[in-house]
């Protein structure tokens, strides 16, 4: 009685242990393919946008108008704070948490989401 106990339990732990191994194995190729589905889609995307600034002279053109008038009619005050926000979170004056949360979105767009600036050699 003893030894079927036991075949029996080594073989239930064996397929515990399979299991736990196939499901190990789905999480970490899950994040591989994460990973690699953002790289293509910023290549993608990096492609077209080239091929919109060879071929697409007229469009970008009208963007830029667009996007020229839009700053235009901001009044100074804005401007003057969205320029501060924007040197305050890029070069971080004041804390470095502004470069932590830039480079994180990069790491993140590319699909690395586990890297922190802590991480990174210097």
């Amino acid at each position: 009685m003893i030894k079927e106990y036991s075949e029996t339990h080594l073989q239930n732990l064996r397929i515990g242990i399979h299991k736990e191994t196939i499901q190990l194995i789905k999480i970490q190729n899950e994040g591989r393919i994460h990973t690699i589905l953002h790289f293509s889609t910023n290549i993608i995307c990096f492609i077209i946008l080239s091929g919109y600034s060879i071929l697409g002279n007229k469009e970008l053109v009208i963007l830029n108008s667009w996007a020229q008038e839009f700053l235009y009619n901001l009044s100074d005050t804005i401007k003057a704070f969205s320029l501060l926000l924007l040197t305050d979170l890029c070069i971080g004056f004041h804390s470095p948490h502004g470069w932590e949360l830039m480079i994180g979105f990069v790491y993140k767009d590319f699909g690395f989401t586990r890297c922190s600036i802590s991480n990174i050699p210097l």
